[in-house]
């Protein structure tokens, strides 16, 4: 689904939706490379399916996209994302012809004149070209806001149409020519005719035929005379009108030869609007009684009922109306003053006129049995004439059976036949594209202008892709390429380390996709992992040596111990010091440096009893004691009770020095003491 704000090829941003047509909607959007607002236009999903319409569509959008010209709506693009299918073209700020004949209810001959020749530069261009545009009509003509008119959505009819009239086509039915109702040759004098349909409305607000289907209107452009614009605007100028009656003819020989020729009426007719200087051919005999198809006949037969009911619409009624207006000339009446003529004569007179009238019913009996093939006399000389006509009005069918579509209507079209896509199948005979199979047999005798339906080749009967991933090699290929499948294998290899070398990573189109026998399918087997060279980053600190490892293409993996030899915060050593797959992750070992060791020191301290001086009269009154290693104190404290209980943790030394200073004191002489200092080297326990 296409939202605002979305994006189209990492470049067009949508930033509204405009329009909506039947194979299409149309959005806003910004070219965000060009910096310029665009249209885009997006297939419906029902065309995005076709791929033998798709195909037509990019061929008809490219040759489009060649056209420049002031008055075509210019295509810049065609592309597709996900499936979806678009055109990219200019966007021209303004309404459609249509929405402005709606507003106006109907235009000024001068302004509509401007408009016809501005429309009609931008058809010629394209006629130039061969390009037939095969929908004119007011909604795909602009308006722009600085009066500009422009043309748009050429060659895309020719994509979207089987040149059939049906129920869904009542907005382009108005303005189609007689030889697209009936499925006939079509060329630039088609395009002509409905713009004199476009013209015909602007200067009446209205269309010259309608109906409640677009059969009956397609009956109606086979059938029925155009009322002429006058009769709805009185004081349209006589040159504008017979220009418009002149493009509206229904055999395209009485009609304009090319644009060029309509265009120079056109501005001769905004000179000199008055002079009756356009020239309308006589509809001959022949053509009155033209012999109609077997499958005009058939839309005739489908469309009757509702033919009969459109007698009710409006426009017949005005058209009856308008032909009882016509005034009727009354006898002179000095003929009845005239003297009376002699019997005799009045009864030759009289002979003659049922003679006359007798005469005029025998023609027109001939002419009805004729059309109606009443008729079956033995084979005279007006017979092998006619035999010889009707021969001449045949061709034999040729063989367009393995060529494209474009190819046989290009072949077809100079049989004076034309072409209709019927469908699409799957065969193993013909390539995708090409026709299969025809209506008529090839070296049949068939009526020119006959329509010949084709079947279009949608590929090979297709099946879904074997899913081999992961399997050896020659299990994979074997797969492939046995029958039924017989798929072309192409291996190609590639490292992977997830992966084991020898198996199949994935293919080329993806497990699932549909496929055909004799597609080409590429197989990417594994070699397992690349191994690149792994950089050497002992002695360098922890984030050098992460920074080497990552820009090589490695993952990193940190560990830290304690070593007396390499310093805190630099690289012992490494996992892989040679080579390694990318993506791989290597092993670090970081120093903490020298790894410190702790030591403790208890003992228990009792009384000394060893009295040096004073004898038996003398004890200990207290004692100092002093722990210190490495020159440092690490214990100290005084006492005078015993047994004393030292204790000292987290010692970094492994020795030192236990230093009691004892105090004696006499019991009989009060004051008299004295000390006594004991030494001692001790060991620490880790």
């Amino acid at each position: 689904m296409i939202t605002e704000g979305m994006n189209i090829a990492d470049r067009y941003e949508i930033i509204e939706k405009i329009g909506a047509g039947g194979m299409s909607d149309v959005y806003k959007a910004m070219d965000n490379l060009l910096g310029r607002n665009v249209a885009i236009k997006v297939l419906k999903n029902e065309y995005s399916e076709d791929v033998n319409f798709l195909t037509k569509f990019r061929t008809e959008a490219q040759s489009a996209a060649s056209l420049e010209n002031p008055n075509i709506v210019s295509i810049y693009d065609v592309g597709n994302e996900n499936k979806m299918h678009y055109i990219v073209m200019e966007y021209v700020e303004g309404i459609t012809l249509k929405t402005y004949i709606e507003k106006k209810e109907r235009i000024g001959y001068k302004e509509a004149i401007s408009i016809a020749i501005q429309t009609c530069n931008g058809i010629r261009a394209a006629h130039n070209k061969n390009i037939i545009h095969r929908d004119i009509k007011p909604q795909n003509i602009i308006i722009s806001t600085e009066g500009k008119v422009k043309v748009t959505d050429f060659g895309i009819a020719r994509a979207a149409t089987s040149n059939t009239i049906n129920s869904d086509v009542m907005g382009s039915v108005h303005y189609t020519s007689p030889e697209q109702a009936r499925n006939g040759y079509v060329d630039a004098k088609s395009d002509i005719y409905s713009l004199g349909i476009v013209m015909y409305e602007m200067v009446t607000g209205r269309v010259p035929f309608n109906g409640d289907s677009a059969v009956a209107v397609a009956l109606q452009h086979l059938q029925e005379e155009i009322i002429r614009p006058s009769a709805f605007t009185p004081d349209l100028p006589i040159s504008l009108e017979k220009i418009i009656l002149k493009c509206t003819q229904k055999s395209p020989d009485r009609r304009y030869a090319s644009v060029d020729e309509l265009i120079a009426d056109l501005k001769k007719a905004l000179i000199n609007p008055d002079e009756d200087f356009v020239v309308l051919e006589s509809v001959p005999l022949r053509e009155a009684t033209r012999v109609i198809t077997e499958q005009e006949v058939e839309q005739i037969q489908q469309g009757a009922r509702k033919h009969e009911e459109l007698r009710n619409d409006p426009p017949y009624k005005e058209r009856d109306e308008h032909r009882k207006a016509v005034p009727v000339e009354e006898e002179d009446d000095e003929d009845d003053e005239a003297p009376l003529m002699n019997p005799k004569m009045e009864k030759a007179v009289t002979i003659m006129g049922i003679v006359a009238a007798i005469f005029m019913l025998v023609v027109v009996v001939l002419i009805l049995g004729t059309v109606l093939d009443w008729f079956h006399f033995g084979k005279s000389g007006k017979d092998e004439d006619k035999q010889t006509e009707e021969e001449t009005n045949k061709v034999e069918m040729i063989d367009v059976r393995g060529k494209t579509f474009e190819e046989a209507q290009k072949l077809l079209n100079e049989q004076n036949l034309g072409i209709q896509l019927e469908g699409t199948e799957s065969s193993e005979e013909y390539e995708e594209g090409q026709i299969i199979r025809q209506s008529v047999e090839p070296g049949e005798m068939v009526d020119k202008n006959t329509t010949v339906k084709v079947v279009i080749c949608a590929g090979k009967k297709g099946f879904a892709l074997p899913d081999v991933k992961g399997k050896d090699e020659a299990e994979a290929t074997g797969t492939l390429q046995a029958d039924p499948n017989n798929l072309v294998v192409s291996v190609s290899y590639k490292y992977d380390a997830t992966v084991k070398a020898g198996q199949v990573i994935s293919t080329t189109p993806e497990a699932g996709a549909t496929v055909h026998a004799g597609d080409t399918i590429t197989v990417y087997v594994s070699r397992g992992s690349e191994e690149t060279e792994v950089p050497n980053v002992e002695g360098k600190t922890e984030n050098e040596a992460k920074s080497a490892l990552r820009a090589a293409g490695f993952n990193v993996s940190v560990s830290k111990k304690h070593d007396d030899s390499v310093a805190e915060g630099k690289v012992i050593s490494q996992s892989v010091k040679d080579k390694a797959a990318p993506g791989s992750t290597i092993k670090i070992v970081v120093s903490l440096g020298a790894e410190t060791t702790y030591y403790s020191y208890s003992a228990v301290i009792n009384e000394a009893d060893d009295v040096e001086k004073g004898g038996a009269n003398y004890h200990v009154q207290s004692a100092s004691i002093k722990i210190t290693a490495g020159g440092a104190t690490v214990y100290s404290t005084q006492t005078s009770s015993f047994p004393k209980q030292i204790s000292v943790n987290g010692l970094t030394e492994s020795s030192g020095t236990l230093k009691i200073v004892w105090t004696y004191v006499n019991d009989e002489d009060d004051g008299d003491s004295y000390t006594e200092v004991e030494t001692s080297s001790i060991t620490f326990k880790k």
